[in-house]
């Protein structure tokens, strides 16, 4: 059932892509329902598009499919980007980074015109209030932890694998620290806060200014929020 809430997020997002336009392929188990719409859409209907993958993951996901890939280099700006979330409320204040791409996804948001959020609806919550990942240099990774716990956090976790001894590497070289801080209730205080401590790259919370809509999968179709309202 819950892929098939995710891909009915993931048909709606897709139908807002538009012949000749850079998409942000985001990272996760529904962003990947994504691709693969994309994908019957190129096929059905000769849709052309280019994708900027945010993580190795999408990037080897899309060749497999099939799909024409470019860099930031080449497209600094997007037409629009859609990916996951791990969580979300109506106030379109996201948690990302399950996944271990949340720097990446971050920086593809902020280059769209159009930011589109694709999940199932056991992700609404009234707060967020699961650990929130923070990126961090390998270098800084303990005086990071420790101002974490300073300002805090109940609990601070770096993140290890299953398919690998230590710790988990991001993309871009670096760890995830995951700090739990209950509760959330001012994200865009905390994202600040978060961001500020020096060895810290980023940190999964994606707040409004940055969030267009965000397209939910129901039992009874999709459901669109959009800027503290329900679009459909």
């Amino acid at each position: 059932m819950k892929d098939r809430l995710k891909r009915i997020a993931a048909e709606s997002a897709a139908e807002l892509v538009q012949d000749g336009d850079v998409v942000g392929l985001g990272t996760g188990t529904t962003a990947r329902h994504v691709l693969q719409v994309l994908r019957e859409r190129v096929e059905k209907e000769g849709l052309r598009i280019t994708g900027i993958p945010t993580s190795a993951d999408t990037r080897i996901l899309a060749v497999k499919l099939g799909l024409r890939l470019s860099t930031l280099e080449e497209h600094p700006e997007l037409d629009i980007a859609i990916d996951g979330a791990d969580q979300l409320t109506r106030r379109l204040e996201l948690i990302k980074g399950g996944g271990g791409a949340l720097l990446r996804e971050k920086v593809v948001a902020n280059c769209a015109k159009r930011f589109v959020v694709v999940a199932d609806e056991s992700k609404l919550v009234e707060r967020l209030k699961m650990p929130v990942p923070v990126e961090v240099l390998p270098f800084a990774w303990k005086p990071v932890e420790l101002a974490l716990r300073e300002m805090g956090a109940l609990d601070v976790r770096l993140r290890t694998g299953s398919g690998k001894a230590g710790p988990v590497m991001t993309d871009n070289g670096n760890y995830i620290l995951d700090a739990s801080f209950g509760e959330i209730e001012k994200p865009e205080r905390l994202e600040a806060e978060l961001r500020d401590i020096t060895g810290v790259l980023e940190c999964g919370i994606f707040c409004p200014a940055i969030v267009g809509e965000v397209h939910l999968g129901t039992r009874h179709g999709p459901r669109v929020l959009g800027q503290g309202r329900e679009v459909k």
